[in-house]
């Protein structure tokens, strides 16, 4: 249980750019997994405009039904004189693309909030038909940026382990306890982060995914072979290609290839994996281990380094191509930031000990940076 008293407020970073984009006959759309606060946020927003918005919930079969025959007199008898209309898991609703336009075109000082947990449906649906009419966020999981206005630096650190094993999804992040922790997270695994995988069309063998899903979190930071997961899994290499682009649009992995510029021996044609989420990964392989006792620790600070520092660049609106580095004689560095015509090299180490760039990488790029984020100047980079 979450006591009320514990909870605190926490400002999504990407509130106020929101808000400052919700203008009549524009549509904001929001993209991010089930739980991550999508609701809560644009519930948030509607409550700081004038006027009260109409909710609605595309998981509403009746609403599926209403809102996907492209046709104002339907569209009437469910926002009536509403125009502040707020449409929660909008990928759900077939043609909602269409939708949409005929409100924002039709419907004089209309607003409307979209939010959506799978990033291939409503970006399909609502791409092509909302062409200069929508906005368009991506909300992740609680970010250290947010969390900053709430801690010091010290209470940070002290809680860094957590979110280093259970993550930041808002619920767990409030929750007290370990094992409610657990529970919660593996709520999220069976009740809600995979249901949308499931419901796309041509999923045939929904266990297939998560098995596929724990073989790449036994992987962060190295390099994944298709051919290899074809075989663990016993099925062929298109459909794991299939299954790793869904895991990507709806939210449980992220995709990185390598950099090069055309240095024989860089590796670019294969692809690394990072997790959204720790506690999402913790539990699809059962592991909520203290770092004490962990094998994996490694693992869990680069994926941790990665995603909050994604964060920090979509938030701020930080324009970068990211990659990795690795040569075939094993010269590696973890993440590579391509902006503004300059190169930054970034590894991820859980210990403090200095490092330099590897020597190809001095050699082939001398004007580019190199950095070290450890646990003790994390925040820095990440915050």
């Amino acid at each position: 249980m979450i006591d009320k008293k514990d909870i605190i407020h926490i400002d999504r970073y990407v509130k106020q750019d929101i808000i400052d984009h919700i203008e009549p006959n524009k549509v904001v759309v929001i993209y991010g997994p089930r739980r991550v606060g999508k609701t809560t946020l644009v519930k948030e927003i509607a409550a700081m405009l004038p006027g009260k918005a109409l909710y609605i919930t595309g998981d509403d079969i009746d609403m599926q039904q209403m809102l996907s025959v492209q046709s104002m007199d339907n569209i009437n008898r469910v926002i009536g004189m509403k125009r502040m209309i707020i449409i929660d898991e909008a990928q759900r609703i077939p043609s909602i693309g269409h939708t949409l336009k005929l409100m924002v075109d039709m419907i004089p000082g209309i607003k409307v909030i979209a939010t959506g947990s799978s990033s291939f449906e409503l970006s399909h649906q609502v791409g092509e038909p909302l062409v200069g009419r929508a906005w368009r966020y991506t909300l992740y999981p609680i970010a250290q940026l947010e969390l900053q206005a709430n801690e010091t630096p010290f209470e940070s650190s002290q809680q860094l382990e957590s979110r280093l094993i259970f993550g930041s999804y808002p619920e767990v992040i409030v929750i007290k306890g370990e094992r409610e922790k657990r529970k919660l997270l593996n709520s999220i695994i069976d009740g809600a982060l995979f249901k949308d995988v499931f419901m796309l069309e041509g999923v045939k063998k929904p266990t297939k995914i998560t098995q596929l899903a724990q073989l790449i979190a036994l992987q962060i930071g190295n390099q994944v072979s298709l051919s290899e997961l074809s075989r663990a899994l016993l099925i062929n290499l298109a459909t794991v290609e299939r299954y790793l682009d869904l895991l990507e649009k709806t939210f449980v992995i992220i995709r990185v290839y390598g950099f090069s510029r055309n240095l024989r021996k860089e590796i670019t044609k294969t692809c690394r994996y990072y997790f959204w989420d720790n506690g999402i990964r913790n539990a699809l392989i059962n592991n909520f281990n203290p770092i004490t006792i962990r094998t994996d620790i490694g693992q869990l600070w680069e994926n941790y380094v990665f995603i909050e520092r994604m964060k920090k660049r979509i938030y701020q609106h930080i324009y970068s191509n990211i990659y990795f580095w690795r040569t075939h004689d094993r010269q590696e560095i973890d993440m590579v930031e391509e902006r503004g015509g300059k190169l930054y090299g970034i590894e991820c180490k859980w210990s403090p000990k200095k490092l330099v760039a590897p020597r190809d990488w001095r050699e082939k790029y001398p004007e580019a940076e190199f950095t070290v984020v450890n646990r003790e100047n994390y925040l820095d980079f990440i915050a």
